[in-house]
Protein backbone atom coordinates (compact mmCIF):
# COMPACT_ATOMS: atom_id res chain seq x y z
CA UNK A 1 0.00 0.00 0.00
CA UNK A 2 1.60 2.96 -0.67
CA UNK A 3 2.35 5.41 1.75
CA UNK A 4 2.16 9.37 1.82
CA UNK A 5 3.90 12.40 4.06
CA UNK A 6 1.12 13.99 6.43
CA UNK A 7 -0.85 16.37 5.60
CA UNK A 8 -2.20 18.76 8.34
CA UNK A 9 -4.36 21.84 7.59
CA UNK A 10 -4.86 22.43 11.21
CA UNK A 11 -4.08 26.10 12.60
CA UNK A 12 -0.27 26.00 13.65
CA UNK A 13 2.03 28.99 14.76
CA UNK A 14 4.54 29.84 12.20
CA UNK A 15 6.70 32.78 11.52
CA UNK A 16 6.06 34.53 8.81
CA UNK A 17 8.16 37.29 6.78
CA UNK A 18 4.91 40.04 6.38
CA UNK A 19 6.43 41.78 3.36
CA UNK A 20 7.31 38.34 1.65
CA UNK A 21 4.09 37.89 1.14
CA UNK A 22 3.77 40.87 -1.46
CA UNK A 23 5.42 39.12 -4.37
CA UNK A 24 6.68 41.30 -7.01
CA UNK A 25 4.18 41.35 -9.95
CA UNK A 26 1.01 40.88 -8.55
CA UNK A 27 -1.75 43.42 -7.43
CA UNK A 28 -1.04 43.70 -4.15
CA UNK A 29 2.82 44.53 -4.33
CA UNK A 30 1.92 46.82 -7.12
CA UNK A 31 -0.35 48.29 -4.86
CA UNK A 32 1.61 48.49 -2.08
CA UNK A 33 4.28 50.57 -3.73
CA UNK A 34 2.34 52.62 -5.56
CA UNK A 35 0.75 54.29 -1.90
CA UNK A 36 4.07 53.77 -0.51
CA UNK A 37 6.08 55.61 -3.15
CA UNK A 38 4.44 57.11 -5.65
CA UNK A 39 1.48 58.90 -4.16
CA UNK A 40 1.43 61.79 -1.99
CA UNK A 41 -0.77 60.92 0.94
CA UNK A 42 0.36 63.90 2.88
CA UNK A 43 -3.11 66.05 2.51
CA UNK A 44 -5.39 63.33 4.59
CA UNK A 45 -3.25 64.51 7.76
CA UNK A 46 -5.57 67.59 8.04
CA UNK A 47 -8.19 65.05 9.03
CA UNK A 48 -6.31 64.41 12.76
CA UNK A 49 -5.77 66.61 15.53
CA UNK A 50 -3.70 64.19 17.41
CA UNK A 51 -0.05 65.78 17.38
CA UNK A 52 -0.78 66.45 20.79
CA UNK A 53 -3.17 64.90 22.53
CA UNK A 54 -5.48 61.59 21.51
CA UNK A 55 -5.04 58.33 20.39
CA UNK A 56 -2.69 57.47 17.28
CA UNK A 57 -4.49 56.97 14.00
CA UNK A 58 -4.75 54.26 11.33
CA UNK A 59 -2.19 55.61 8.78
CA UNK A 60 -4.61 56.26 5.60
CA UNK A 61 -2.30 54.77 3.34
CA UNK A 62 -2.84 51.28 4.84
CA UNK A 63 -6.54 51.94 5.37
CA UNK A 64 -6.23 52.59 1.37
CA UNK A 65 -4.71 49.10 0.58
CA UNK A 66 -6.70 47.12 2.53
CA UNK A 67 -10.06 48.54 1.09
CA UNK A 68 -8.50 48.19 -2.49
CA UNK A 69 -7.60 45.25 -2.29
CA UNK A 70 -10.28 44.27 -0.94
CA UNK A 71 -12.32 45.82 -3.87
CA UNK A 72 -9.98 43.39 -5.85
CA UNK A 73 -11.13 40.31 -4.44
CA UNK A 74 -15.08 41.01 -4.47
CA UNK A 75 -14.88 41.85 -1.02
CA UNK A 76 -17.05 44.96 -0.27
CA UNK A 77 -18.52 44.56 3.27
CA UNK A 78 -16.40 46.20 6.04
CA UNK A 79 -16.91 43.42 8.51
CA UNK A 80 -15.68 40.73 6.17
CA UNK A 81 -12.61 43.38 5.24
CA UNK A 82 -11.82 43.82 9.10
CA UNK A 83 -12.51 39.65 9.51
CA UNK A 84 -10.02 39.23 6.44
CA UNK A 85 -7.32 41.29 8.18
CA UNK A 86 -7.49 38.78 10.90
CA UNK A 87 -7.20 36.07 8.91
CA UNK A 88 -5.87 36.28 5.52
CA UNK A 89 -1.81 36.53 5.65
CA UNK A 90 -2.09 38.93 2.29
CA UNK A 91 -4.52 41.05 4.49
CA UNK A 92 -2.58 41.25 7.18
CA UNK A 93 0.96 41.45 5.26
CA UNK A 94 -0.92 45.03 3.91
CA UNK A 95 -2.34 46.06 7.14
CA UNK A 96 0.78 45.58 8.83
CA UNK A 97 -0.92 43.18 11.18
CA UNK A 98 -2.83 46.23 12.68
CA UNK A 99 -6.14 44.68 12.59
CA UNK A 100 -8.72 47.78 11.97
CA UNK A 101 -12.09 47.65 13.63
CA UNK A 102 -14.90 47.49 11.01
CA UNK A 103 -16.35 50.86 11.97
CA UNK A 104 -12.51 52.41 11.25
CA UNK A 105 -12.79 50.58 7.69
CA UNK A 106 -16.58 51.71 7.26
CA UNK A 107 -16.01 55.34 8.16
CA UNK A 108 -12.91 55.88 6.36
CA UNK A 109 -14.54 54.79 3.23
CA UNK A 110 -17.95 57.15 3.22
CA UNK A 111 -15.68 60.17 4.71
CA UNK A 112 -13.00 59.91 1.64
CA UNK A 113 -15.19 62.47 -0.44
CA UNK A 114 -12.96 64.90 -2.73
CA UNK A 115 -9.96 63.07 -1.45
CA UNK A 116 -9.84 60.27 -3.81
CA UNK A 117 -9.86 62.35 -6.88
CA UNK A 118 -6.89 63.27 -6.52
CA UNK A 119 -5.78 59.71 -5.60
CA UNK A 120 -7.40 58.64 -9.26
CA UNK A 121 -5.16 61.18 -10.55
CA UNK A 122 -2.22 60.21 -9.32
CA UNK A 123 -2.47 56.40 -9.87
CA UNK A 124 -3.51 58.16 -13.94
CA UNK A 125 0.19 59.88 -14.13
CA UNK A 126 1.49 56.49 -13.65
CA UNK A 127 0.13 54.65 -15.73
CA UNK A 128 0.95 57.57 -18.47
CA UNK A 129 4.98 57.51 -17.37
CA UNK A 130 4.41 53.38 -18.10
CA UNK A 131 3.46 54.44 -21.21
CA UNK A 132 -0.20 52.98 -21.10
CA UNK A 133 -2.34 56.12 -22.43
CA UNK A 134 -2.56 56.07 -25.60
CA UNK A 135 -4.67 59.54 -26.25
CA UNK A 136 -6.19 58.10 -29.70
CA UNK A 137 -9.42 57.46 -28.40
CA UNK A 138 -11.80 57.60 -25.28
CA UNK A 139 -14.53 55.16 -25.39
CA UNK A 140 -17.25 56.65 -23.18
CA UNK A 141 -20.10 54.62 -21.67
CA UNK A 142 -21.94 53.84 -18.55
CA UNK A 143 -23.79 50.72 -16.16
CA UNK A 144 -26.60 51.14 -14.10
CA UNK A 145 -26.13 49.56 -10.66
CA UNK A 146 -28.74 49.35 -8.07
CA UNK A 147 -28.06 51.78 -4.90
CA UNK A 148 -29.19 51.28 -0.85
CA UNK A 149 -32.07 52.67 -1.43
CA UNK A 150 -35.69 51.45 -2.20
CA UNK A 151 -37.47 51.73 -4.92
CA UNK A 152 -40.44 51.76 -3.31
CA UNK A 153 -39.98 55.15 -1.85
CA UNK A 154 -39.92 57.02 -4.93
CA UNK A 155 -42.27 59.32 -5.58
CA UNK A 156 -43.04 62.78 -6.41
CA UNK A 157 -43.55 65.68 -3.72
CA UNK A 158 -47.38 65.35 -4.63
CA UNK A 159 -47.49 61.55 -4.56
CA UNK A 160 -45.84 61.98 -0.71
CA UNK A 161 -48.80 63.94 -0.02
CA UNK A 162 -51.25 61.69 -1.09
CA UNK A 163 -49.37 58.68 0.75
CA UNK A 164 -49.07 60.70 3.99
CA UNK A 165 -52.75 61.90 4.18
CA UNK A 166 -53.99 58.41 3.13
CA UNK A 167 -52.46 56.70 6.52
CA UNK A 168 -53.87 59.70 8.55
CA UNK A 169 -57.67 59.34 7.08
CA UNK A 170 -56.88 55.19 7.68
CA UNK A 171 -55.94 56.00 11.36
CA UNK A 172 -58.69 58.65 11.95
CA UNK A 173 -60.66 55.54 10.66
CA UNK A 174 -59.73 53.37 13.46
CA UNK A 175 -59.86 55.39 16.10
CA UNK A 176 -63.41 56.40 15.44
CA UNK A 177 -63.93 52.89 14.79
CA UNK A 178 -62.82 52.27 18.73
CA UNK A 179 -64.50 54.78 19.71
CA UNK A 180 -67.85 53.98 18.42
CA UNK A 181 -67.28 50.02 20.16
CA UNK A 182 -66.42 51.61 23.22
CA UNK A 183 -69.32 53.74 23.39
CA UNK A 184 -71.18 49.91 23.10
CA UNK A 185 -70.04 48.68 26.31
CA UNK A 186 -68.65 45.80 23.94
CA UNK A 187 -64.77 44.47 24.52
CA UNK A 188 -63.37 45.59 21.61
CA UNK A 189 -61.95 42.36 19.33
CA UNK A 190 -58.49 42.92 18.45
CA UNK A 191 -57.98 46.03 19.79
CA UNK A 192 -54.59 45.83 20.65
CA UNK A 193 -53.49 45.09 17.25
CA UNK A 194 -55.74 47.48 15.87
CA UNK A 195 -54.18 50.25 18.25
CA UNK A 196 -50.20 49.34 17.17
CA UNK A 197 -51.64 49.70 13.41
CA UNK A 198 -52.97 52.76 13.61
CA UNK A 199 -49.76 53.67 15.86
CA UNK A 200 -47.38 52.22 12.82
CA UNK A 201 -50.00 54.20 10.18
CA UNK A 202 -49.48 58.03 12.04
CA UNK A 203 -45.50 57.09 12.59
CA UNK A 204 -45.14 56.69 8.66
CA UNK A 205 -47.21 59.43 8.13
CA UNK A 206 -45.56 61.82 10.61
CA UNK A 207 -41.80 60.17 8.73
CA UNK A 208 -43.40 61.76 5.62
CA UNK A 209 -44.38 64.88 6.43
CA UNK A 210 -40.98 65.28 8.12
CA UNK A 211 -39.39 64.60 4.95
CA UNK A 212 -42.03 66.53 2.81
CA UNK A 213 -40.50 69.91 5.39
CA UNK A 214 -37.03 68.77 4.92
CA UNK A 215 -37.34 68.46 0.63
CA UNK A 216 -39.69 71.54 0.09
CA UNK A 217 -39.02 71.21 -4.19
CA UNK A 218 -39.64 68.36 -6.26
CA UNK A 219 -36.27 67.37 -7.99
CA UNK A 220 -36.05 68.75 -11.78
CA UNK A 221 -34.27 67.88 -14.79
CA UNK A 222 -32.66 70.39 -17.06
CA UNK A 223 -35.42 71.12 -19.13
CA UNK A 224 -37.21 71.64 -15.58
CA UNK A 225 -39.46 68.47 -15.58
CA UNK A 226 -40.14 67.14 -12.33
CA UNK A 227 -38.34 63.34 -11.40
CA UNK A 228 -39.26 61.35 -8.81
CA UNK A 229 -37.68 61.67 -5.72
CA UNK A 230 -36.29 59.26 -3.20
CA UNK A 231 -36.76 59.09 0.53
CA UNK A 232 -34.09 56.69 0.86
CA UNK A 233 -31.46 58.08 -0.79
CA UNK A 234 -32.56 61.50 -3.00
CA UNK A 235 -29.79 61.51 -5.23
CA UNK A 236 -30.67 58.39 -6.74
CA UNK A 237 -32.89 57.93 -9.68
CA UNK A 238 -35.03 55.26 -10.80
CA UNK A 239 -33.33 53.81 -14.61
CA UNK A 240 -34.76 51.11 -16.97
CA UNK A 241 -32.31 48.10 -17.31
CA UNK A 242 -32.41 45.09 -18.84
CA UNK A 243 -33.34 43.12 -15.95
CA UNK A 244 -36.67 45.49 -15.02
CA UNK A 245 -36.45 49.20 -13.19
CA UNK A 246 -34.16 49.53 -10.45
CA UNK A 247 -33.22 52.71 -7.80
CA UNK A 248 -29.51 53.18 -8.55
CA UNK A 249 -27.16 55.32 -9.98
CA UNK A 250 -25.12 55.05 -13.53
CA UNK A 251 -21.31 54.67 -12.86
CA UNK A 252 -19.60 56.54 -16.60
CA UNK A 253 -16.26 55.72 -17.43
CA UNK A 254 -14.07 56.92 -20.10
CA UNK A 255 -11.70 54.43 -21.31
CA UNK A 256 -7.91 55.02 -23.25
CA UNK A 257 -8.16 52.31 -25.96
CA UNK A 258 -4.21 51.85 -25.78
CA UNK A 259 -4.53 49.55 -22.90
CA UNK A 260 -8.23 50.20 -21.48
CA UNK A 261 -7.18 52.19 -18.46
CA UNK A 262 -9.42 54.33 -17.23
CA UNK A 263 -9.13 58.45 -17.32
CA UNK A 264 -12.24 59.31 -15.76
CA UNK A 265 -14.59 58.00 -13.81
CA UNK A 266 -17.83 59.45 -12.64
CA UNK A 267 -21.08 58.39 -10.69
CA UNK A 268 -24.89 60.44 -11.77
CA UNK A 269 -28.17 59.73 -10.24
CA UNK A 270 -29.52 60.33 -13.54
CA UNK A 271 -31.01 57.11 -15.94
CA UNK A 272 -30.84 59.64 -19.33
CA UNK A 273 -27.52 59.50 -20.67
CA UNK A 274 -27.52 62.33 -22.59
CA UNK A 275 -27.10 64.55 -20.07
CA UNK A 276 -23.47 62.48 -19.05
CA UNK A 277 -21.25 62.69 -21.98
CA UNK A 278 -20.46 66.59 -22.19
CA UNK A 279 -19.15 66.11 -17.84
CA UNK A 280 -17.54 63.39 -18.97
CA UNK A 281 -15.95 64.89 -21.83
CA UNK A 282 -14.62 68.39 -20.00
CA UNK A 283 -13.30 65.59 -17.68
CA UNK A 284 -10.84 64.54 -20.15
CA UNK A 285 -9.62 68.08 -21.08
CA UNK A 286 -6.28 68.20 -19.70
CA UNK A 287 -5.67 64.62 -21.50
CA UNK A 288 -7.19 64.96 -24.67
CA UNK A 289 -4.57 65.72 -27.87
CA UNK A 290 -6.37 67.68 -30.66
CA UNK A 291 -6.56 64.28 -32.44
CA UNK A 292 -8.33 62.35 -29.37
CA UNK A 293 -11.58 60.51 -30.87
CA UNK A 294 -14.37 60.79 -28.35
CA UNK A 295 -17.24 57.30 -28.96
CA UNK A 296 -20.25 56.85 -27.24
CA UNK A 297 -22.82 54.61 -28.05
CA UNK A 298 -26.43 55.73 -28.96
CA UNK A 299 -27.22 56.29 -25.35
CA UNK A 300 -25.50 59.64 -25.44
CA UNK A 301 -26.13 61.01 -29.18
CA UNK A 302 -28.58 64.12 -28.89
CA UNK A 303 -28.91 67.25 -31.18
CA UNK A 304 -27.21 69.55 -28.20
CA UNK A 305 -24.95 67.06 -27.62
CA UNK A 306 -23.79 67.25 -30.56
CA UNK A 307 -23.48 70.52 -31.39
CA UNK A 308 -21.51 71.53 -28.26
CA UNK A 309 -18.92 68.61 -29.46
CA UNK A 310 -18.55 70.56 -32.71
CA UNK A 311 -18.64 73.79 -31.21
CA UNK A 312 -15.34 72.52 -28.81
CA UNK A 313 -13.54 71.18 -32.15
CA UNK A 314 -14.06 68.03 -30.45
CA UNK A 315 -13.64 65.01 -32.62
CA UNK A 316 -15.97 62.18 -31.86
CA UNK A 317 -18.24 59.44 -33.26
CA UNK A 318 -22.08 59.24 -31.37
CA UNK A 319 -23.98 56.72 -32.81
CA UNK A 320 -27.89 56.83 -33.44
CA UNK A 321 -30.58 54.72 -33.09
CA UNK A 322 -30.90 53.78 -36.83
CA UNK A 323 -27.14 53.34 -37.36
CA UNK A 324 -27.55 49.72 -37.58
CA UNK A 325 -30.79 49.83 -39.65
CA UNK A 326 -28.01 51.59 -42.37
CA UNK A 327 -25.43 49.27 -42.18
CA UNK A 328 -25.86 46.36 -44.97
CA UNK A 329 -24.12 43.76 -42.54
CA UNK A 330 -26.60 44.19 -40.08
CA UNK A 331 -29.53 43.37 -42.79
CA UNK A 332 -30.50 40.12 -40.99
CA UNK A 333 -30.08 40.67 -37.18
CA UNK A 334 -34.03 40.81 -36.92
CA UNK A 335 -33.75 37.12 -37.39
CA UNK A 336 -32.26 36.60 -34.53
CA UNK A 337 -34.30 38.45 -32.40
CA UNK A 338 -37.20 36.53 -30.20
CA UNK A 339 -40.36 36.97 -29.99
CA UNK A 340 -42.14 38.56 -26.34
CA UNK A 341 -43.55 35.87 -24.23
CA UNK A 342 -47.48 36.74 -24.44
CA UNK A 343 -47.75 36.54 -20.67
CA UNK A 344 -45.41 39.32 -20.55
CA UNK A 345 -45.78 41.80 -23.34
CA UNK A 346 -47.19 44.90 -21.91
CA UNK A 347 -47.29 46.83 -25.18
CA UNK A 348 -50.55 47.99 -26.13
CA UNK A 349 -51.93 46.85 -29.55
CA UNK A 350 -51.66 49.10 -31.90
CA UNK A 351 -54.66 50.57 -34.06
CA UNK A 352 -54.90 51.20 -37.31
CA UNK A 353 -56.67 54.55 -38.25
CA UNK A 354 -59.17 55.06 -40.43
CA UNK A 355 -59.03 55.90 -43.56
CA UNK A 356 -59.67 59.83 -43.67
CA UNK A 357 -59.16 62.18 -47.05
CA UNK A 358 -55.88 63.24 -47.69
CA UNK A 359 -54.77 66.81 -48.93
CA UNK A 360 -55.21 64.89 -52.69
CA UNK A 361 -58.54 64.77 -52.33
CA UNK A 362 -58.95 68.78 -51.82
CA UNK A 363 -59.03 71.07 -55.17
CA UNK A 364 -56.16 73.25 -54.45
CA UNK A 365 -55.83 76.28 -56.46
CA UNK A 366 -52.01 78.42 -55.91
CA UNK A 367 -52.78 80.88 -57.98
CA UNK A 368 -55.92 81.82 -56.55
CA UNK A 369 -55.13 80.64 -53.11
CA UNK A 370 -58.03 78.73 -52.67
CA UNK A 371 -59.22 75.15 -51.57
CA UNK A 372 -62.46 73.28 -52.19
CA UNK A 373 -63.14 70.15 -49.93
CA UNK A 374 -64.54 66.98 -51.18
CA UNK A 375 -67.76 67.99 -50.69
CA UNK A 376 -67.42 70.93 -52.71
CA UNK A 377 -67.04 73.70 -50.00
CA UNK A 378 -65.13 76.38 -49.98
CA UNK A 379 -62.05 76.51 -47.23
CA UNK A 380 -61.02 79.49 -45.52
CA UNK A 381 -57.63 80.78 -45.66
CA UNK A 382 -54.90 81.01 -42.33
CA UNK A 383 -52.95 83.49 -43.08
CA UNK A 384 -50.04 83.95 -45.59
CA UNK A 385 -47.20 81.46 -46.20
CA UNK A 386 -46.74 79.59 -42.54
CA UNK A 387 -43.78 77.29 -41.27
CA UNK A 388 -44.27 74.19 -40.12
CA UNK A 389 -41.46 71.99 -39.17
CA UNK A 390 -38.97 73.84 -41.70
CA UNK A 391 -41.65 73.68 -44.14
CA UNK A 392 -43.25 76.47 -45.91
CA UNK A 393 -46.77 76.37 -47.04
CA UNK A 394 -50.24 77.65 -47.44
CA UNK A 395 -53.04 76.28 -44.68
CA UNK A 396 -56.96 76.31 -44.78
CA UNK A 397 -59.65 75.44 -42.78
CA UNK A 398 -63.29 74.94 -43.00
CA UNK A 399 -65.93 76.75 -41.57
CA UNK A 400 -68.37 75.20 -38.88
CA UNK A 401 -71.58 76.23 -40.49
CA UNK A 402 -69.92 73.76 -43.42
CA UNK A 403 -68.32 71.01 -41.25
CA UNK A 404 -71.15 70.23 -38.73
CA UNK A 405 -74.09 69.00 -40.98
CA UNK A 406 -71.53 67.32 -43.92
CA UNK A 407 -72.47 64.05 -45.02
CA UNK A 408 -68.73 63.32 -45.27
CA UNK A 409 -67.70 64.50 -41.88
CA UNK A 410 -66.60 61.24 -40.58
CA UNK A 411 -64.87 60.27 -43.83
CA UNK A 412 -63.11 63.75 -43.65
CA UNK A 413 -62.26 63.46 -39.44
CA UNK A 414 -60.69 61.12 -37.68
CA UNK A 415 -62.26 62.58 -34.40
CA UNK A 416 -65.36 63.33 -35.73
CA UNK A 417 -67.11 63.41 -32.05
CA UNK A 418 -64.68 66.21 -31.53
CA UNK A 419 -63.45 67.40 -34.08
CA UNK A 420 -65.05 70.79 -35.33
CA UNK A 421 -63.57 71.74 -38.53
CA UNK A 422 -61.17 70.20 -40.87
CA UNK A 423 -57.34 71.65 -41.47
CA UNK A 424 -55.25 71.41 -44.36
CA UNK A 425 -51.84 71.73 -45.89
CA UNK A 426 -50.22 72.26 -48.48
CA UNK A 427 -46.41 72.54 -48.80
CA UNK A 428 -44.41 74.16 -51.26
CA UNK A 429 -41.11 74.59 -50.01
CA UNK A 430 -38.82 73.96 -46.98
CA UNK A 431 -36.71 76.57 -45.27
CA UNK A 432 -34.23 75.91 -42.29
CA UNK A 433 -34.63 77.38 -39.08
CA UNK A 434 -31.28 75.65 -38.42
CA UNK A 435 -28.04 76.38 -39.61
CA UNK A 436 -26.33 72.66 -38.92
CA UNK A 437 -28.22 69.21 -38.41
CA UNK A 438 -25.29 67.89 -36.43
CA UNK A 439 -26.89 64.86 -36.37
CA UNK A 440 -27.33 64.60 -40.37
CA UNK A 441 -23.41 65.41 -40.32
CA UNK A 442 -22.48 62.82 -37.37
CA UNK A 443 -24.52 60.14 -39.67
CA UNK A 444 -22.92 61.18 -42.88
CA UNK A 445 -19.90 60.56 -40.84
CA UNK A 446 -19.67 57.38 -38.90
CA UNK A 447 -21.72 55.68 -41.90
CA UNK A 448 -18.31 56.10 -44.20
CA UNK A 449 -16.07 52.64 -43.84
CA UNK A 450 -13.49 54.54 -42.02
CA UNK A 451 -16.25 55.53 -39.36
CA UNK A 452 -17.44 52.39 -39.17
CA UNK A 453 -14.59 50.90 -38.67
CA UNK A 454 -13.12 52.87 -35.70
CA UNK A 455 -16.63 52.97 -34.06
CA UNK A 456 -16.62 49.08 -34.25
CA UNK A 457 -13.56 49.69 -32.12
CA UNK A 458 -15.60 51.43 -29.24
CA UNK A 459 -16.96 47.96 -28.07
CA UNK A 460 -13.52 46.07 -27.22
CA UNK A 461 -12.36 48.95 -25.42
CA UNK A 462 -14.66 50.04 -23.12
CA UNK A 463 -16.85 46.49 -22.51
CA UNK A 464 -14.20 44.29 -21.11
CA UNK A 465 -14.16 47.15 -18.21
CA UNK A 466 -17.34 46.71 -17.23
CA UNK A 467 -16.91 42.85 -17.44
CA UNK A 468 -13.85 43.19 -15.08
CA UNK A 469 -15.86 44.88 -12.45
CA UNK A 470 -18.51 43.57 -12.46
CA UNK A 471 -17.64 39.78 -13.22
CA UNK A 472 -14.35 39.52 -11.82
CA UNK A 473 -14.56 42.06 -8.88
CA UNK A 474 -18.68 41.02 -8.38
CA UNK A 475 -19.87 45.03 -7.88
CA UNK A 476 -23.66 43.97 -8.36
CA UNK A 477 -24.44 47.16 -6.35
CA UNK A 478 -23.32 50.46 -4.55
CA UNK A 479 -23.64 50.08 -0.84
CA UNK A 480 -23.26 53.78 0.08
CA UNK A 481 -25.86 56.26 0.07
CA UNK A 482 -25.70 59.68 -1.19
CA UNK A 483 -24.04 61.16 -4.63
CA UNK A 484 -20.49 62.22 -3.11
CA UNK A 485 -19.83 58.38 -1.56
CA UNK A 486 -21.30 56.52 -4.35
CA UNK A 487 -18.79 58.61 -6.61
CA UNK A 488 -16.24 57.79 -4.25
CA UNK A 489 -16.99 53.89 -4.36
CA UNK A 490 -17.31 54.08 -8.03
CA UNK A 491 -13.23 55.36 -8.54
CA UNK A 492 -12.20 52.96 -5.96
CA UNK A 493 -13.36 50.41 -8.35
CA UNK A 494 -12.01 52.19 -11.39
CA UNK A 495 -8.60 52.30 -9.53
CA UNK A 496 -8.69 48.90 -8.50
CA UNK A 497 -9.09 48.21 -12.94
CA UNK A 498 -6.27 50.79 -13.93
CA UNK A 499 -3.72 49.46 -10.59
CA UNK A 500 -4.40 45.68 -12.02
CA UNK A 501 -3.44 47.02 -15.72
CA UNK A 502 0.02 48.60 -13.60
CA UNK A 503 0.71 45.11 -12.23
CA UNK A 504 0.08 43.07 -15.28
CA UNK A 505 2.61 45.50 -17.35
CA UNK A 506 5.21 44.83 -14.87
CA UNK A 507 5.16 47.81 -12.56
CA UNK A 508 7.46 47.56 -9.61
CA UNK A 509 8.17 44.19 -10.59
Amino acid sequence: MARYKPFDTQPKFIPVDLAAQLLPGTFEHALHHLLAHAIDLTPFDARYRNDATGAPAYPPAMLLRVVLFAYARGIVSSRAIARACEDHVTFIALSGDSRPHFTTIAHFVSTLGDQIAPIFAAVLAVCDRQGLLGREMFAIDGVKLPSNASKHRSGTRADFERQAAKMERAAEAMLARHRAEDARDVEPTLAAKDAARRERLLRDAAELRGWLQQHPKDRRGPTGAIRKSNRTDNESAKMATSKGVIQGYTGVATVDAKHQIIVDAQAHGVGAEQELLLPAVDATSALRQPETLITADAGYHSEANLRALAEAEILALIADKAMRRRDARFATQDRYTTLPHALHDKSKPTRKPLPVFGPEDFRYDPVARSCICPAGKMLYRRGGARVTRDHVGAHFRGAKRDCGPCALRTQCLRTPETTPTRPVAFFHGRVSTRHIDHSAVMRERIDTPEGRTRYAQRFAVVEPVFANLRANKRLDRFTLRGRGKVDTQWKLYCLVHNIEKLAHAGYAA
